[in-house]
């Protein structure tokens, strides 16, 4: 699906339905990891938040070095960086949070960042106490900017008032190296074992 051919296949329909001539940049969500090697990428797009730390690793030295931005998504590993669930909280059944925890559906790191709820929900717990908020959502989309790969991040929102608070994190204090390393080892305790080595 991500070869050449298909790739400018891609490309033609969407200049022929915009009725442009050029597109400045194409963005291909979820490629597959050959697609990364390419040498003519100006931009990508990644999930990466504080459940989601293995870009750190290899992809955002690599791309600062060969001056790639970086468009974070997912910052709130699909609602569990917000701080709002708990064990109780229920999804709709037409609610990917709900059928594609497994993977059933689509890729697995889509729906909570691939993190297990309960222990999502657990490193959740830990970050609250970490930043003395149970409001994380701030919290989450400023972490992400403190990385300065990172472009831009796009965060959901279904309320105007959660635009304004998305937009308002950026506007936040930089996050103290001790906190920094404090969410860093929650994600070490909790989740790195279980998620680390799959993306």
């Amino acid at each position: 699906m991500y070869t050449p051919s298909a790739i400018a296949g891609f490309i033609e329909d969407s200049l022929r339905r915009l009725k442009l001539e050029r597109l400045d940049l194409i963005l291909l969500h979820c490629p597959p990891s050959s697609v990364y090697a390419r040498d003519d990428i100006a931009a990508m797009e990644v999930i990466f938040n504080l459940f989601r730390l293995k870009p750190l690793d290899e992809l955002f030295p690599a791309a600062a070095e060969k001056g790639v931005g970086i468009i974070a998504r997912v910052p709130l590993a699909s609602g569990l960086l917000t701080g709002k669930y708990s064990k109780d909280t229920t999804f709709g059944p037409k609610d990917h949070r709900t059928y594609n925890r497994d993977g059933a559906s689509f890729d697995k790191g889509e729906t909570f960042s691939g993190v297990p709820y309960e222990t999502g929900l657990a490193a959740a717990e830990g970050l609250k106490q970490i930043f003395g908020t149970e409001e994380l959502a701030p919290i989450a989309i400023r972490w992400v900017l403190m990385h300065p790969e990172v472009s831009v991040v796009i965060p959901g929102a279904s309320k105007a008032s959660q635009v304004k608070e998305n937009v308002g994190a950026a506007e936040l204090p930089p996050i103290p190296p001790h906190q920094m390393e404090a969410a860093k080892a929650v994600y070490d305790r909790l989740l790195r074992d279980t998620i680390h080595k799959q993306w």
